[in-house]
């Protein structure tokens, strides 16, 4: 069946997580982050989705912004951060304007010009969502913007999967799933959509029952995949 329907991840895949604390590295204000703000992002990130994983399997759901927070404070500590208020306030306010990555307005652009329905599928809030896509600037481009709220529970449940047929009228089929989290794009791929996987640092292949389809550095190419799709 042909794609008529492109799926993003959010954050990591549209969006920047490592621009927070890149850019509080940049003020002056913390001098302490300078050298280790890239250990500090990776642990964020790290922690921010084991914490989902955790709270999906024990069916302890709470939203997005709380296992952000959690994998902060957990970050600050491991890096010998913690206590600095400002520091973590900044990050957190930082969060909100996470940059999208460079090529994503004309990646969604050309989709849309294609007659692609477009949207994202994500674990975030809806207000974290909101402000993270208004402040890159591509909400036009997104034809639904679906959080795991919607269900109480995060990816990889099927349950976030199955959103996507509800809100666009599609079948599994025609949808193209993209996300650079491999494991994500991997369980896409056995719900039983086509997927993509943006491996933008060049990791291994997650050992697990599934794969992506299709894995490529960045999303330029993303538009002449569904063409050959």
């Amino acid at each position: 069946m042909a794609i008529d329907t492109c799926i993003f991840d959010a954050y990591g895949t549209l969006f920047d997580v490592t621009s927070a604390a890149r850019q509080a590295a940049e003020d002056e204000a913390f001098p302490a982050l300078a050298d280790i703000w890239q250990k500090l992002a990776a642990e964020w990130r790290d922690k921010q989705l084991q914490y989902t994983w955790i709270r999906a399997i024990a069916g302890e759901h709470c939203d997005f912004w709380q296992v952000t927070q959690n994998g902060l404070d957990y970050a600050l500590e491991v890096t010998g951060l913690a206590g600095d208020d400002a520091l973590r306030e900044r990050l957190l306010k930082l969060y909100w304007e996470l940059s999208a990555y460079p090529e994503v307005s004309e990646m969604l652009g050309t989709l849309k010009d294609a007659g692609k329905a477009t949207g994202i599928l994500s674990n975030g809030s809806p207000e974290m969502l909101q402000g993270a896509v208004s402040s890159a600037g591509v909400g036009r481009l997104l034809d639904h913007v679906l959080s795991v709220e919607s269900v109480g529970v995060f990816k990889p449940d099927t349950r976030v999967y199955d959103m996507v047929g509800r809100a666009f009228g599609c079948e599994a089929g025609n949808v193209l799933f993209v996300s650079s989290n491999g494991w994500d794009a991997a369980a896409a791929t056995g719900y039983g959509f086509t997927t993509a996987w943006v491996n933008r640092s060049g990791l291994p292949m997650d050992r697990l029952p599934w794969t992506p389809e299709h894995v490529l550095d960045d999303l330029s190419g993303i538009p002449a995949l569904v063409e050959r799709l």
